[in-house]
């Protein structure tokens, strides 16, 4: 059976816009991912490590451990041996404690890629591949997302464009997420339950590649 690690934010997480509840796993996109690549005869475990705020490379100012970068080689490890890791990140990037644009965030992914490239994994284990997934753009937050992602729409233009680039560079798969999906109109920020579902049917495809 193969492994694929999922590392992401709270749009893998599955908040649930407007509230602090989390979807089910079922109707979280790694396991609909999961789900129809074992229909289509692939046998795969889809391991979750998402954690709400959690940025490419920066800090939290109010709460720890939300720096994506640290810690990730352990985290290779410990998932081993891994097939693919897929990495969704970048939408904190732009919360208003930071000044970030999306090169910035770009180069908060690439320096992610190249930490998993060089976690100290056991001998005769492979690397894993890469797929940099793209989130959706932030719209419009709203609620309890105003303030926190106030300026995040502006900040984070050209997202996808960028990401596209630093995978082409790292020779790491890319899928854009904003082409099938958007954030949740209830808070600007999150996914509901039908973009979930859509993202894990559109990843069978890229995904299938790698296994």
């Amino acid at each position: 059976m193969k492994q694929v690690l999922v590392y992401g934010d709270s749009l893998t997480w599955g908040i649930i816009p407007g509230t602090r509840q989390r979807l089910p796993r079922l109707q979280r996109w790694p396991c609909i991912l999961e789900s129809e690549l074992a229909h289509g005869g692939i046998a795969v475990r889809v391991i979750e490590d998402c954690l709400n705020g959690r940025r490419t490379v920066w800090d939290d100012p109010f709460k720890a451990g939300r720096n994506g970068v640290v810690g990730i080689e352990q985290r290779i490890e410990v998932n081993s041996p891994l097939a693919l890791v897929i990495l969704m990140l970048g939408a904190n990037d732009f919360q208003s404690v930071h000044q970030n644009n999306a090169f910035h965030s770009s180069q908060g992914i690439a320096t992610i890629v190249r930490a998993i490239r060089r976690a100290p994994i056991e001998p005769e284990m492979p690397v894993p591949a890469i797929l940099v997934v793209a989130p959706p753009r932030c719209t419009a937050p709203t609620g309890t997302m105003a303030e926190k992602f106030e300026c995040a729409p502006q900040k984070s233009v050209g997202l996808s464009q960028a990401y596209r680039a630093v995978a082409a560079e790292l020779n790491c798969g890319f899928f854009d997420a904003d082409a099938v999906i958007a954030t949740s109109p209830v808070d600007g920020v999150h996914l509901d339950a039908d973009a979930h579902a859509t993202l894990g049917r559109e990843l069978v495809s890229p995904v299938r590649t790698f296994l």
